[in-house]
């Protein structure tokens, strides 16, 4: 059984016939009519109105008995897709072609086909409307030009219900964007409060406890809240609930983050809002939650910062037949989530930022741009403070002698365990090269010192050189104080420097 060759541009007349949309859909009266029509008209037992898929033919409508959706290789009218002229085949069992094919030596017993290709306007043959008999017939030429006509009406409804389907499609677009203009106007000025409450200085907890608040009232809600995922902890805040609300579900809402298992367990790390329409048919219903009324919930991810999650649930009590959650809540829900998602982002990439711009990149601890504007600070607040330079002796032998990575490994122990056992009264910096700073709350020479000789006994601990540290301290507050920050870094490194030629002439 010989199958038929591939037409030219195949995958281009695939595509044609996708663009249709015809496949698989279900049967339409304006196609049947004009199967019935072919039968009136030409006295034909059997007609198809058959595509030809990539590996199958497939009828649309037909009229008559009998099974003929089959596979290509077994088609006629893969043959018939070869040509703009009819394919007429007076008598199946006779031809080479056809005589073994299952429709032939079995149901429905095909001796005479005749078909008319379905010639799209850009050329290509998507299929053809076809009629057979089981008796061998000739189909004269007038026959042959009316089914061709037929096939021509075929193409004209396909082309009608596709451009039917585009202007529905249209219209259903305009509908869809005239919609989402009634929504944005109707919760424009509850996203502006929610877009200029992430933009305020405040706390993302404090944020989102705020958003959860606005959102259960825009779309009155029964009960808001916020839980707080960090860890293996959780937390909730209520932000709104009815004045009206049942104790009982007051007292479950409550109880969310602390219970074993239940809805919220499982929306950790989700970035979607997910809606239940039913707490009662949830799987993970807790018979407490039915009991107290639950009716249905919508729960929001609000994003993480830093290690806490954020999760706002809005929540229905069973409260009359009003639908659970509406488009226009759902659209509120959906954009806000987006809205202090993206807030939080780009908080966390600001903040990383700063920190990244005052930070050390060997050391860890703050450098120099951060110092320079601490010291600012804190000689604006007119505070006292302790101000202390140091550099570490030693340092140069430990490079050359151990190399570079080394001394990279001294700087960045010395510095983690100064920032250690200084953190509760200030902080330290990378002041350049092998030099530190300190800005402390008030603190005595000595004890300024002790803490330095702690960082030192540590980096000694990395290194076989000698290294120690030469330290100036300027206790800012005394009379004699410089009165801008050069004057007292000045001051700091004199008194550095004076330590350092002490230490060196007692070695001498």
């Amino acid at each position: 059984m010989p199958s038929a060759p591939l037409p030219e541009q195949e995958y281009a007349r695939l595509l044609e016939l996708a663009r249709y949309n015809i496949l698989d859909t279900a049967p339409e009266e304006s196609f049947d009519r004009l199967t019935r029509l072919a039968a009136r008209t030409l006295r034909v037992p059997g007609v198809i109105l058959n595509f030809v898929d990539q590996g199958r033919q497939w009828r649309k409508s037909w009229f008559g008995d009998g099974e003929t959706n089959c596979s290509r290789e077994d088609s006629f009218c893969a043959w018939t897709i070869l040509s703009d002229d009819v394919l007429a085949v007076s008598d199946a069992r006779e031809d080479p072609r056809f005589h073994d094919y299952k429709l032939v030596v079995g149901d429905p017993n095909i001796r005479m086909y005749a078909g008319a290709p379905l010639v799209t306007p850009s050329g290509h043959r998507i299929g053809s409307l076809c009629v057979f008999s089981a008796e061998a017939r000739e189909l004269d030429l007038d026959d042959q030009a009316t089914l061709r006509d037929l096939a021509a009406l075929v193409m004209d409804e396909l082309e009608l219900r596709l451009h039917n389907h585009v202007l529905q499609s249209q219209i259903n677009q305009q509908d869809q964007q005239l919609w989402e203009l009634r929504q944005t106007v109707a919760h424009a000025q509850v996203l502006e409060d929610i877009n200029g409450l992430t933009e305020t200085a405040t706390t993302p907890e404090e944020v989102t406890l705020a958003v959860a608040a606005k959102i259960g009232e825009a779309i009155h809600a029964d009960w808001t809240g916020l839980i707080a995922f960090s860890g293996n902890d959780a937390t909730i805040q209520v932000a709104h609930h009815q004045p009206d609300l049942s104790p009982a579900l007051l007292a479950f809402a409550s109880r969310l983050p602390q219970l074993p298992c239940g809805v919220t367990r499982g929306m950790r790390g989700v970035t979607h809002t997910a809606y239940i329409e039913d707490y009662r048919q949830h799987p993970d219903a807790l018979q407490e939650g039915v009991d107290a009324g639950f009716k249905s919930a919508a729960l929001v991810p609000l994003g993480q910062y830093g290690e806490i999650e954020f999760l706002l649930i809005a929540a229905r009590a069973e409260r009359g037949s009003r639908a659970a959650w509406r488009s226009s809540d759902r659209a509120l829900l959906d954009a806000a989530g987006r809205t202090v998602r993206a807030a939080l982002v780009r908080r966390a990439a600001l903040e990383a930022s700063l920190l990244a711009a005052r930070q050390d990149r060997l050391t860890g601890i703050a450098n120099r741009r951060a110092f320079d504007h601490d010291l600012e600070l804190r000689m604006q607040a007119g505070q006292p403070f302790t101000f202390a330079l140091m550099d570490l002796d030693g340092f140069k032998q430990v490079n050359d002698v151990e190399g570079h990575a080394q001394g990279d490994r001294v700087l960045q122990v010395f510095a983690l365990a100064l920032r250690d056992t200084v953190s509760s009264y200030g902080q330290v910096y990378r002041y350049g090269g092998d030099e530190f700073a300190l800005l402390l709350d008030p603190l005595t020479d000595e004890r300024a010192l002790e803490h330095v000789d702690s960082a030192v006994l540590a980096a000694r601990q990395v290194t076989t050189r000698f290294v120690g540290a030469s330290v100036g301290i300027v206790q800012m507050g005394n009379e004699d104080n410089p009165y801008c920050p050069s004057e007292l870094q000045q001051r700091a490194d004199t008194r550095m420097y004076e330590v350092k030629r002490r230490r060196q002439a007692a070695l001498n």
